[in-house]
């Protein structure tokens, strides 16, 4: 059952992501100096590297929750929209400050980072429910 919500968690969370920067892709494009050209070049390792990230993430946060106590979607989606808002999303911040890369890049990605952690925490919350 374990395996089964750690995937589940990661899918919604990449379907998210998918969603996410189809809308935000002009901005985003624009943010990170990109042309659509520059885009559609793109080979598919990106979204294979995104792909596995996210599954060592929901693996991470389930060991976390698990170790916590964390069940039920009250706890879950607190302990990932604070997983997402107060740890990851400073890394990608940082990261972006210290590239001199644009503030709205910033919020892009760490707003990505926060939705799809709080993604993973309701869910992971709800299979320890």
């Amino acid at each position: 059952m374990q395996y089964i919500a750690v995937f589940a968690a990661a899918a919604a969370a990449y379907a998210f992501g998918a969603v996410w920067y189809m809308l935000m892709a002009k901005p985003w494009m624009a943010a990170a100096g990109l042309t659509t050209e520059d885009v559609q070049r793109r080979d598919p390792m990106p979204f294979i590297i995104s792909g596995i990230s996210v599954i060592i993430v929901a693996g991470m946060m389930r060991h976390v929750f698990a170790q916590a106590g964390i069940m039920g979607l009250a706890d879950g989606l607190v302990a990932g929209l604070g997983i997402g808002l107060f740890m990851a999303t400073p890394w990608v911040v940082t990261n972006y400050a210290f590239a001199g890369r644009p503030k709205a890049l910033a919020l892009i990605d760490g707003t990505y980072s926060t939705v799809g952690c709080l993604i993973m925490g309701v869910i992971l919350g709800l299979f320890n429910a």
